[in-house]
């Protein structure tokens, strides 16, 4: 068996991917693709991925884009714990059912906002007029809210019932993109805080392995926002 892993930690979904990999003791060949050199755009990997994203594996031959689908092909190999994608099918549809949620519930929302605050003014040199950002911000909250009110206080400890699962997984690596743009969801709503320690404690070390690029750049931008 043969894995390559074509990634970026830099990257929500590949961090995902990463930190499943590891933790399932899965060996795989890491491949990084770096996006900020547009390593992705180049001739050698979109032969690969003509999408020309990340993440994607090459397993044996076999080669797959898209996360959700690389983590349900991942599962069917039994190559991850079925403890973190159930076989039960109605533990299953319930994990299934987040995955179809976060694309447009959660992910667009920090994403883009991570991108107007932080990515755009490195790409173009501009900083966004405050409306912009005031419009990215209460639509990303918003979508914050629904996460915490309806998939975290919906009487289970985690998204998809009472065990840990790639939902959560999934999720918290979303939650870390915005913390690069100075905004930290766990600051402002409480259900998300306490959860998303025990997703970092249970898929710790490869998680904050995972988030140690980001991790710097956060902290970087700390210590530069106390100087002024």
């Amino acid at each position: 068996m043969s894995i390559k892993l074509y990634y970026d930690l830099m990257s929500q979904p590949s961090r995902a991917l990463y930190i499943l990999l590891k933790t399932a003791k899965c060996n795989f060949e890491p491949k990084l693709i770096d996006l900020r050199r547009g390593e992705h755009y180049s001739e050698e990997y979109t032969a690969i991925n003509r999408f020309q994203r990340v993440p994607l594996i090459n397993h044996d031959g076999f080669i797959l884009s898209e996360s959700v689908a690389i983590i349900k092909y991942l599962a069917r190999e039994n190559l991850i714990p079925e403890s973190l994608y159930p076989k039960d099918s109605k533990s299953q549809a319930r994990v299934d059912k987040f995955l179809e949620w976060q694309h447009i519930g959660l992910r667009l929302h920090c994403a883009m906002y991570f991108r107007a605050k932080y990515m755009d003014p490195i790409l173009f040199g501009k900083q966004p007029d405050a409306k912009t950002i005031e419009g990215y911000t209460r639509r990303m909250e918003s979508a914050l809210e629904t996460f915490d009110t309806h998939w975290l206080n919906n009487g289970t400890e985690f998204v998809a019932g009472n065990t840990i699962t790639v939902a959560d997984l999934l999720a918290a690596c979303e939650l870390e993109q915005p913390r690069m743009a100075g905004y930290n969801p766990a600051d402002n709503f409480d259900g998300i805080s306490k959860w998303w320690k025990k997703v970092r404690d249970h898929f710790n070390p490869h998680y904050d392995e995972a988030h140690v690029i980001l991790n710097k750049i956060v902290s970087k931008q700390t210590k530069s926002a106390a100087k002024l």
